[in-house]
């Protein structure tokens, strides 16, 4: 089996300090904004200003996908809390669909930053901003699926009354994330310190003769 090498390892530490990193700005940029500016609560659900997102979509430009999914469902915990909790009454369904719509935009964003060339500079970052926007729609359709059919599976009556409260105000958010997207995209100064304090993302499989082959 192939055993990684002292270089690997600093690799993937620096990787779970990038996920941790990003993962807790998401929770507490969700925590401020969402106890600052709710505008709405009721019996059956809430909605208010949530920015988690931002981590996300840094975690998706510098680290892919994969990366980005996990960072978006990881700040999305205490959205789903919030919305579960303490502005409504869908508990534990809100503690985890809350975090997969997130997790949902993560990846797609990370693939559509790395598949354009936009994360590695190869094309201009004026595509940040529609390919941040492009990368909302699933969770936007997951959104509605939630509150038409999937809180009915849990004995809770449809809640179409949040759809036209919810996505407008998430879409507002969105296209705000996408101009400072777009700005972070095309600074160089932002995009090298996240590459030297924080992760690099491999381009290539490391050569063999770097690791270890133990019999």
């Amino acid at each position: 089996m192939i055993e990684p090498d002292s270089g690997e390892e600093k690799m993937n530490a620096k990787k779970t300090a990038f996920v941790a990193i990003l993962s807790a700005l998401g929770i507490t940029l969700s925590l401020i904004s969402l106890n600052v500016a709710p505008f709405l609560g009721s019996g059956q659900g809430g909605a208010a200003l949530d920015l988690s997102h931002i981590a996300t979509f840094v975690a998706a430009f510098f680290g892919g996908p994969l990366v980005g999914a996990l960072v978006g469902f990881l700040s999305g915990i205490y959205a789903g809390y919030y919305f579960g909790y303490v502005m409504g009454s869908l508990g534990l369904l809100s503690v985890i669909g809350v975090p997969v719509g997130k997790a949902m935009t993560g990846l797609l964003a990370g693939f559509l930053y790395k598949k354009t060339g936009v994360s590695s500079g190869a094309r201009r970052s004026s595509w940040a901003l529609p390919l941040t926007l492009f990368s909302y729609i699933p969770e936007s359709i997951y959104t509605v699926f939630y509150f038409l059919f999937l809180v009915t599976l849990f004995g809770t009556p449809a809640m179409a009354f949040m759809i036209p409260l919810v996505i407008p105000k998430a879409w507002i958010e969105i296209t705000v994330m996408s101009l400072l997207m777009g700005a972070l995209a095309g600074n160089s100064g932002f995009r090298q310190f996240m590459n030297r304090f924080f992760y690099v993302w491999p381009q290539k499989n490391l050569p063999s003769k770097e690791n270890k082959i133990v019999q």
